[in-house]
Formats: structure tokens, sequence, C-alpha cells
């Protein structure tokens, strides 16, 4: 405190202002000092020449007051007593040339003395100080010829801020309009992110225009688009081993231009699993095998650049229309050399080819979503046009018509036969069981049974082939169901009591043995009274037989006459009765069956199914099943057409210099005809996938909304919790709570981190198997869309709401530092989330692994366990919490410099806010070294979750 009065004790310093004892003194300084001390009543008067102490007077029995006006301040001391002492030998104390008052100081100088001192506003000429003793008066006036001496003072004295009179202790305010202002800030903040959600998510799907492109632009376009030129695909002897067991065994094919090829086969026939053989998709089994892409060997990476794969499953964002989905598709695989309206005239054409161009405002849709969206086929379509709009060389599809009704299949399978017949494009597709008008649309057919071929060749001989072995389709029936059930049946384990012995002629006058029949099932069964009519095997006899017996009569029955049509059309009801036996008869004996089989050897094409013991089959093959299938398998390796077939491959690749205008490598491979478009850049690819993310955000935004309308109504409840927060012990222990409390909130909802990338796992790994675009810039996408909207603005709002109720220190410097550690805890704890919910696929065991990870951090944050009695050989789990870091980051930027008042036994006992913090285990000196430390999790769990995401999210079939 400053010129006041005395409290405890102060000191005057003072340089004497008469006039004549300045000349008297010419260049050597007077000065006085003049203190007192409270408690004893004692005063001290010192005299000064030229920094050397004259003489000095003791005083007693004092007391002062302080008298204040408005505009002049007055305060004076007085002591009843005054005892003062020369020092010998100094100035005006017997020193050389000067006077000697040893004896007047010591006999004349009893008191009492007061020492005053007044300042005026403004400044008056009454100002200073005077020291006045009556003697002492006598001696200035007889001497100096003034009445006292003189003085100009500055005094002082070391005070606590609560030891200055009239301190009282100020009592917290809350600025309730900036609190008010804050919160309705927020609420319009929040409002206006939901009109804009409503606006944009509302408004009309913008209409595009006519496109008008240059002629330069449209032949810059096209000649970007020649590089892929119709390609001939061959294959031979492609086998695949999952963990030792054969999935493939020897597939050979071709396929080209203009041409449809077709894999057939039954459920676990290996269908899907060789188109992704030939679309070269990364499988976890080991893959052998040659191919050649217009007779030239093409590397994998060169390969997928030109091809097109449309999976079974529809993977697009529902909340996209089917215009938006196909021209991303676009702008991010098509030329970066390419223009914008180029591309999307590209994608308008492709939507007119495929009949989808009328819908392509309408969202995609899904089940789960709030609309359902548009059809399946019209999906199947979408799903083959983001392919389409590449213009690539060959398109493979797997079960194209899967889950479709029999007219949406049609149309789908329909738009692929345009694609091959117009563009003259090779389409390669998988399908189960078509119907017979698709059927009659297929060029090439490749028909798997327990991954063998049964048959690989072109569709129009077909039925030749299979009439020509001894199955021929009955009349009327769709040969893919009669094909699917013909190696089902062949396939299956002989059952001896399953096994039929019945035997008869066909229509060709062969003998037909029904133990070797395949039965289709998809027949009617035959009516009780054409049994009645057929079977004559009398009442007796049947009623006799066992009723399993007759169960296996009846499917012997339609058997027969599926298989034997010919037959009974030409002979009528001449079938005997007794061409049906139970087990062990025979209608034909053993010389009569040799010499149907001699007849038909002669004839130069003898069924499998005819021979002398019908378990004879052929020498084991690779993928032998020891079953009929292998009959079949052999009847094809050794036609006609598999002979064809390889002459055509084998004649592909030793032409294919002349094919593809340049020589063949020297191992074998394609210099590099074929190749595909160069991408966007990374920052194109940026901007795009962000646009998608955010149309994805905004058209589903009940996540986004919740988070903001959660952060206010939390702010304020927890905020009237810890409202105005006290200068004491329960004001700090209320504040280690409410920074304990908000970093566990915003801890446990970075949860949510761990399903940012689940709803577009499947998407994200198969478009980066099409080449899409690099991880780098998806991943940045979904960061920034994520962190932004979700973990900045949420607790950016909650601490501007909560800062100004609780009372925190009020200073734009600690509410800055308080805002930089809860979004910096918060983006450190999203990115381990973040981190977590990529590496881990199972959302179950990622979220078990999310809390663990908290809880433990929780554990260590200095607020549940004191750093210093933590164990030694786990210290270093501390330097692992981030909740350690913002927890003691925000404690001690608010409590460093405060001191806390404990009012124990009436007294007020104030406790440096440090001396806390460091009894608690903090460290009041790191408080930026917590902030790099965040930030450094931060840093670093983003870094890992994207070596997560390319390291982990490849594709494997």
């Amino acid at each position: 405190m400053r010129e006041g009065v005395v409290v405890n004790e102060n000191f005057q310093m003072c340089d004497i202002t008469n006039r004549k004892i300045l000349q008297q003194l010419k260049t050597q300084k007077p000065q006085a000092t003049f203190s007192c001390n409270a408690g004893r009543e004692e005063c001290n008067f010192q005299f000064w020449v030229d920094q050397k102490e004259s003489f000095y007077c003791a005083l007693d029995t004092c007391a002062w007051k302080a008298e204040a006006t408005e505009n002049k301040n007055i305060t004076s001391y007085r002591c009843e007593n005054i005892n003062c002492k020369c020092i010998p030998g100094r100035m005006l104390c017997g020193a050389e040339n000067s006077i000697d008052i040893t004896d007047f100081l010591d006999q004349e100088i009893k008191g009492p003395a007061t020492f005053s001192s007044q300042h005026t506003d403004g400044g008056s000429k009454e100002d200073g100080s005077k020291f006045s003793e009556p003697a002492m008066n006598g001696l200035i006036s007889s001497v100096f010829g003034d009445e006292t001496i003189t003085l100009a003072c500055s005094s002082g004295e070391c005070l606590h801020k609560t030891e200055v009179p009239g301190y009282e202790r100020p009592i917290k305010k809350i600025n309730t309009p900036v609190i008010a202002g804050v919160i309705a800030g927020c609420a319009l903040f929040v409002v206006a992110i939901i009109l804009l959600v409503f606006f944009l998510s509302r408004r009309s799907a913008r209409r595009y225009g006519p496109i008008h492109l240059g002629d330069d632009e449209e032949e810059e376009n096209a000649k970007l688009l020649a590089d892929h030129k119709p390609a001939a695909l061959y294959f031979e002897d492609v086998m695949y081993n999952l963990k030792g067991k054969q999935i493939l065994s020897g597939v050979t094919g071709s396929v080209h231009p203009g041409e449809l090829l077709a894999i057939m086969g039954a459920s676990g026939a290996g269908k899907t699993s060789f188109l992704d053989i030939m679309a070269r998709k990364k499988k976890r089994g080991v893959v052998t095998g040659d191919f050649w892409l217009n007779g030239e060997k093409v590397p994998d990476d060169e390969y997928r650049s030109v091809i097109g794969f449309v999976d079974q499953e529809d993977t697009m964002l529902p909340t996209l229309t089917v215009h938006e989905t196909i021209l991303d598709s676009a702008l991010l695989r098509l030329p970066r050399e390419m223009s914008v309206a180029a591309k999307t005239q590209k994608v308008e054409d492709v939507e007119k080819q495929l009949g989808i161009y009328h819908i392509r405002h309408q969202i995609i849709g899904s089940e789960e979503g709030s609309g359902r969206g548009i059809s399946g086929g019209e999906k199947r379509r979408v799903g083959i046009a983001c392919e389409l709009v590449t213009s690539p060389s060959i398109l493979f599809l797997d079960e194209p018509t899967s889950g479709l009704d029999a007219y949406n299949a049609f149309n789908v399978v329909e738009c692929l036969v345009t694609l091959v017949k117009s563009y003259n494009r090779t389409v390669v597709f998988t399908i189960h069981q078509p119907r017979s008008n698709i059927v009659a649309l297929f060029d090439q057919l490749i028909l798997l049974a327990q991954g063998r071929t049964v048959y690989s060749g072109p569709f129009d001989k077909c039925q030749s082939f299979f009439d020509s072995i001894g199955y021929a389709c009955p009349p009327g029936f769709n040969i893919a169901d009669y094909l699917v059930d013909l190696t089902m049946h062949a396939g299956a384990s002989r059952d001896p009591d399953e096994e039929l012995e019945v035997e008869g002629l066909n229509g060709d006058g062969h003998m037909t043995r029904a133990s070797s029949t395949m039965a289709v099932k998809s027949i009617a069964s035959i009516s009780n009274v054409s049994m009645g009519n057929s079977v004559g095997s009398g009442d007796g006899e049947g009623l006799l037989r066992p009723r399993n017996k007759r169960k296996a009569s009846i499917r012997q029955q339609q058997e027969r006459q599926l298989y034997s049509r010919k037959n009974t059309a030409e002979n009528g009801n001449n079938q005997t009765p007794a061409s049906l036996r139970s087990e062990g008869d025979s209608v034909v004996g053993d010389d009569e069956r040799q010499h149907w089989v001699k007849l038909a050897k002669q004839q130069g094409q003898p069924p499998p199914q005819i021979l002398d013991d019908p378990h004879n089959l052929p020498p084991a093959a690779p993928g032998a099943t020891g079953t009929n299938l292998d009959l079949l398998v052999r009847s094809y390796d050794d036609s006609e057409v598999a002979a064809t077939l390889r002459d055509d491959i084998h004649n592909a690749a030793s032409s294919a210099s002349e094919a593809n205008g340049h020589p063949v490598g020297a191992n074998g491979t394609s210099n590099g005809r074929l190749k595909g478009y160069r991408k966007p850049w990374i920052p194109t690819q940026f901007v795009i996938l962000s646009r998608r993310t955010w149309r994805n955000i905004y058209r589903n935004p009940m996540l986004m909304l919740t988070h903001y309308a959660i952060a206010i109504v939390l702010a304020v409840f927890i905020g009237f919790l810890f409202y105005g927060l006290s200068d004491d012990l329960p004001g700090f222990q209320n504040r280690l709570g409410f920074f304990f409390f908000i970093l566990a909130l915003f801890g446990f909802s970075t949860l949510t981190s761990l399903t940012v990338f689940a709803p577009e796992r499947l998407l994200f790994v198969r478009e980066r198997a099409k080449g899409y675009y690099h991880p780098v810039s998806y991943y940045l996408a979904k960061v920034v869309f994520d962190i932004v909207p979700l973990r900045l603005i949420p607790p950016i709002i909650m601490g501007a709401i909560m800062y100004p109720m609780t009372g925190l220190v009020p200073a734009w410097a600690e509410f800055w530092k308080y805002m930089l550690f809860i979004v910096l805890f918060n983006l450190a704890a999203a990115a381990i989330c973040l981190f977590i919910g990529i590496s881990v696929r199972n959302q179950g065991v990622a979220n078990l692994l999310g809390v663990l990870v908290m809880l433990f951090s929780l554990l260590f944050g200095g607020f549940l366990l004191n750093h210093n009695t933590i164990p030694n050989p786990v210290t270093w789990l501390q330097r692992l919490s981030i909740f350690h870091y913002g927890f003691e980051g925000l404690i001690v930027n608010e409590v460093r410099y405060l001191s806390l008042v404990d009012k124990q036994y009436g007294l007020d006992i104030e406790v440096p806010g440090s001396a806390i913090l460091s009894s608690f285990g903090f460290d009041v000196l790191a408080l930026w070294r917590d902030a790099v430390g965040l930030a450094v999790f931060c840093g670093v769990f983003l870094v890992l979750g994207y070596a997560a995401l390319h390291i982990f999210l490849v594709e494997k079939r």
C-alpha cells in the first residue's frame, strides 16, 4: 500500500524542502526517514545528509489517524515521547565546519512530536509533510527561519490485499447477459443448421439442361476413350484351392467382343469364386491357371483398369440420387483431362442406354431408411451404369438377376445384350436359374458343378452336346433348369437304397437304366389316374409292397415318363404293366442287355449310362468326386467342343502380336496396349468425396443435430449445477468434479466414432478394389466431415455456455486455453476411437475395446488416482492417458494463480492454488506440455487410423 496510514509497519522516505537548510548544505542532500510500527505503537525519525545519518529520534506512545475528503487526504501521527541522539562527527553533530546540536538534542528535545502529510487532488501549496516538535521548531525558526521541518515524502507498506483497511472479499458476480447471449447464439446456430438441412434435403433436384460440347472438346473426349478397344478373354486350367479344399478344377473357356458369357451352376458350384478370379480379385486361397487378354498376358493392375465389376449385393449410399451416384463414379474414374461437362454428358448417355434416365433424380433409398427409393431392378441397373460410365472393355457381373422378379431380371439382361451387341463389349456374368427367354440371349455358356467344368463353349451347341452324350433335354423344359438339376443329381453320392433298378427302352431303341437317370424335379407329378393306367403290377402286389418302395416307384414313374416320352408317344399305352418292378426284378435278361449294349456300341455313341457296370467310372482326375459327375466331366473333356475351345485359345495366344499390332514381350506379358485412364488428382478426389459425404450428412442429419441439441441442453444443465464456483476449498472440489465430468462426457461421446466407417466399410472396400480413388482422399474426407461437425462444434458450444455460467477465471487468455484443451481432448479421443473402429471389424468387440481404453485412460487421469501414489512399474500408463493431459491442463489453467480460502475455527486461511495442485500430484508447469501431448495423440492416431485403413480394409474374397 502506497501513501497510506500505517497498518502493520510502514516506511517513508523524505526529501528536506526547507530553503535555508538546502542553501546551508549546498551540494549535500538532506533527507529524512520516518517509520512506524503499529503493534508497538512506536515510530522512528532519522535525519540524513548526503546519505549519511546525522541524528535519529525514537518516538513512543504514538497514535495516528487518517482523514479523507472529496479532494484531499490527510494522515497524521502523534507521539507523546521523543528521544533524540546525534552520531558524533556527522553533519550537525560535530563535523568539521558544522554546528553541533548534540547537547540540544539530548537535553531539549522531549516531545510531543507530530508527523503529518497532506495530498490534494490537483495540487496545493499546503501539500507535503511536516515533522514538528516544540524545541525542534524553535531551533529551526531561529537558525533557518522556518516554522518546522518540511518534507516531500513517499510512503509504502507491504500488505496482503486482505490487510488493506476497508478491504472486503469480493463476491464473484456472474455476467448474466453474457450467459443469455451465448445460449441464445448457440440456439440460433442450431436452428440455422436445421433450416439449412431442411432446405437442402427438401429442395427439388437440380434439373440439368442441355450440355453443349464444342467440336474440339468432343473430339478430344472421344480420343481419350479410344484406348479402350474391344477385348477377348481366354483362360485355361483355372484352379483355386482354399485351405486344402479344391474349389475350382481345370476350368477353361473364352469370350469374345460382342458376346455374352453366362456362368451357370447350382449353389456352391464355384460360380462367384470363378468370376472373382477372372476379374483378378484378391482371393484368400491359391489361384493357378493361364489368362490371356486379346491373346496376351496382362498384369493385374493394368487388367483391372480396363474392366468393370458389378457385385451381387448393391453397395450404394441410400441418401444419394441415381444421377449423383453415377456422376460420382464418372468424376472419380474418367480421365482427369476430360471436362466435367463431358463427364456429365457421358453419364446421361449411359442413363438413357440403361433406361434409368427418367428416375435419375430419385433417391436410391434402402429398406432401413426413411424411404424405400427405387426398385431392385432399377438399383441393379444403377450399379451397372456406375461401371458402364467408364466404358470398360470387359464387364463382370455377379448374379445381376438375383433377388429380382422375372420381368426385371429380363430387363437387366436385355440391357447387357444391348451393350454387347451395340457397343461391341464383352460381358461375363453368373446366373443361377434364368428363365427361358433369358437363356435364349446367351452367346457363351460355362456350366460348373462342384468347381468342375461340365460344359464350356457356344450356347447354341450346348443342347446338341448333351443330346450326343445321352442327356437330352425333354421337350418343353427350360434347358437351364434341366442342366442345373442334371449336375446336382450327377454329383450326388450313390445310395443303394435309393438306386433304381428299372430298365426300359428309350424312344431310339436304346436301353435306359433308371438307376443312372438324372431326374428333373421341376416337372409336375403325374396324377393317380395315370399311375393307375401305367402301373399294372396288380392290386395284391401293390398292397404287399412296402410303403417306402411304393414311394420310390412313384418317383421312378416320374423319371421314367420324363426320359421315355418319345417311346411313350410312339407306342401309346403298349407299355406292359411289368415295365416297373420292385427291387431285384428286371424286364430285360442278361443276354438281352448285352445285345442292346452291343447295338449301341455299333452306332458309335455309347451313352455313359449304358455300361455293363454302372459303377465302372473313369479313372480319378483332379477334383474327381467318385460320382456320375466324373462321367459328365470326362464326356466334355473328350468332346469336339472342348477341343475346338482349346485350339481357339492357343491360336489366339500365338497370333497376339498380329491381333494387337505390337510384339509380345519375352515373358508373354503385354507391353501396354490396353491401359486405363489417368484418374483425377488426390485433391480433386478429396473435393468430390467431401461433397458426397456432405450430401450424406445433411440428408441424414439426426446424428449431427442430436450432438448439437445435447450439447446445448447438457451445457445449460452442467452450468446450472456448477453455477458460480467459489474461490475456496469446496469451490476447488467442484472445479475438479466439473472438469472430470466434462472430459468423461466428451470422451465417451466420441465412441460414436467407432461407427464412422462401419456403414460404408463394404462400400469403401469395393470402390477401392475398383480403383475409384486413393484411400487417403477418402480417409481425409471422412475425417474432416466427422471431426468438424461432430468433434469441434459441440465442445465449442458447450464450452462457450459453461465457462461464464460456472464463473471460471474471467480472462480471455484462460478462456482460450480452456477451449483449446477441450477441443484437443475431443480430437484425440475421436482419433483413438476412429483407429479402433477401422482396425476391428466386429462392432461389439470395437465397442468393448473403446470403452476399456476410455476407462483405463480415465483411471490414470489424475482425479481418481493421485500421481504420487501410483506404483512405479505402472507410472508409464499415465503418460498414455489422454484424460491425464486434458484434466491436468484444465485444472492448472484455472487454479494455478488462484488463492483458495480455507475457513477453519473462524479464521480465513488462504492457500495458494499451486500448492493444492502440487499436493494432488499435478505439475503446475506442465500446461503447454499437456497441450502438446494431446496434439501428439491426435496426430499419431490419425496416422495409425489411415495405416489401418490402408492395410486392413483390402478386398479379399
